[in-house]
């Protein structure tokens, strides 16, 4: 805590006095962004789906796997910070190359069919706000975020997603609009209650799986590299003393990002736990389902504000879930990579964000049912989750790799805990 007031609270050196919210919000950029993606569309389904079932009971679970995700994406990012690459760039420089090719396959695969899932809802609740054709949506959208992502500057397209995190707060919203009983709330979050039935085990699985996604380790480690770049600042193993600032800034940024992530992940469950428990619907097979079922028990502009809380959050993740992807596979190929630079400097990384983007798309339109590939891709998320996140903790524990700043005692311990969890969450996926 301290070194979060001390972060907060003293200026830098070489730059004027700000004042207290300017400083924080300064602070918060890449775990900022990638805690708000986790909240994708996809995930809302997840969420919605475990309120309605389960009620306020397993509220616990957004408790529990704060510490665990907030340690895991600090790790990741201070890879980036301190080697100058992402992860898939230290898999290739260090580790053997068939590793890495299992990992980004897998990765890939996963990304777009949580592309294709989240499009498919985004062109949904977009249909269920305004009207007109879900499909014709999804294009739009797809195009919409492939331009901003495209031919905006790194900065600038930075300081828009951060700016989108905003949108969380419409299911702040919703839980007010929805009433809920918040002294069972409260208990729901702070009491673990586990009936060890089969459709229990499988939301919790569910829960892990989508609050902890590989897709946000590359992402968070590659935005930590692409600010080295923008600030023409040197990796933390080359200028190590600028350590100290940075690290505390990682640490901030992504604790509060992490927090930001699994309070509205909480928030979600507590107006379908309010709403749709309450009233004996007990099945929700995806978020724009969510929001329709609100609307003759909360009222429509609860569904209104659901809805608009999907369009928001699917705008932010999209760009994560392709951009994550990119990373990957041009680092593993030695390719150009990185938002801050031109088209025409990296066509490969750009290739690959529309490839990406453009297969999602193509999957919302087949007759595959866009829940059953988010149900693939959470496998996918889950088999690969608990290996990447041990490489990653043998990557921050290597002298060689990352100098003098290899992890703390206590963030390794962390880390090596979540990793435990989600091989946990891994085999209880196969056996529920």
């Amino acid at each position: 805590m301290s070194d979060i007031v001390e972060a907060v609270a003293a200026p830098a050196p070489d730059e004027p006095r700000l004042g207290l919210i300017r400083r924080v919000l300064g602070a918060l950029g890449p775990g900022l962004v990638t805690g708000a993606a986790d909240d994708d569309p996809s995930g809302i389904a997840t969420y919605s789906q475990i309120g309605a079932q389960f009620g306020y009971t397993l509220g616990w679970t957004m408790t529990l796997t704060f510490p665990l995700m907030a340690a895991i994406q600090e790790v990741s990012a201070r890879i980036g910070c301190t080697t100058g690459h992402g992860i898939a760039a230290n898999l290739r420089r260090h580790y053997p190359r068939w590793l890495l090719d299992v990992l980004v396959l897998s990765l890939l695969v996963a990304n777009i069919c949580n592309l294709g899932a989240d499009i498919a809802a985004m062109g949904d609740a977009a249909q269920l706000l305004i009207g007109g054709r879900a499909q014709l949506w999804m294009v739009g959208i797809c195009v919409a975020s492939l331009i901003a992502e495209i031919f905006l500057s790194y900065a600038r397209y930075a300081s828009v997603l951060k700016w989108m995190t905003l949108s969380l707060f419409a299911y702040v919203a919703a839980v007010i609009m929805a009433h809920a009983d918040w002294g069972a709330a409260l208990r729901g979050a702070l009491i673990p209650q586990l009936t060890f039935t089969g459709a229990s085990m499988t939301a919790l699985v569910a829960v892990f799986g989508t609050t902890i996604s590989p897709y946000l380790f590359f992402w968070q480690s590659s935005q930590e590299v692409e600010e080295l770049a923008r600030r023409h600042s040197k990796p933390l193993c080359i200028a190590p003393k600028t350590a100290g600032p940075e690290l505390r800034r990682i640490r901030i940024d992504t604790l509060v990002g992490m927090f930001f992530s699994n309070a509205v992940a909480l928030f979600i469950i507590l107006a379908t736990a309010a709403t749709l428990y309450k009233h004996g619907i007990r099945n929700i097979n995806s978020s724009v389902q969510a929001a329709q079922a609100l609307a003759p028990i909360a009222g429509k502009f609860a569904s209104i504000v659901f809805a608009l809380g999907i369009l928001g959050t699917g705008l932010l993740a999209l760009p994560v879930l392709a951009g994550s992807a990119s990373y990957a596979v041009c680092e593993a190929f030695r390719w150009n990579t990185g938002l801050e630079r031109k088209p025409r400097q990296a066509r490969a990384f750009y290739g690959v964000i529309v490839g990406s983007m453009l297969l999602g798309v193509a999957l919302a339109f087949t007759p595959i049912d866009p829940m059953k590939a988010l149900y693939w891709s959470a496998v996918l998320n889950g088999v690969l989750a608990a290996p990447l996140m041990a490489i990653m903790l043998i990557i921050g524990s290597n002298p060689r790799i990352m100098n003098r700043f290899t992890l703390p005692p206590v963030l390794k311990a962390i880390g090596w805990l979540a990793t435990a969890v989600m091989a946990a969450a891994a085999v209880g996926l196969f056996v529920t």
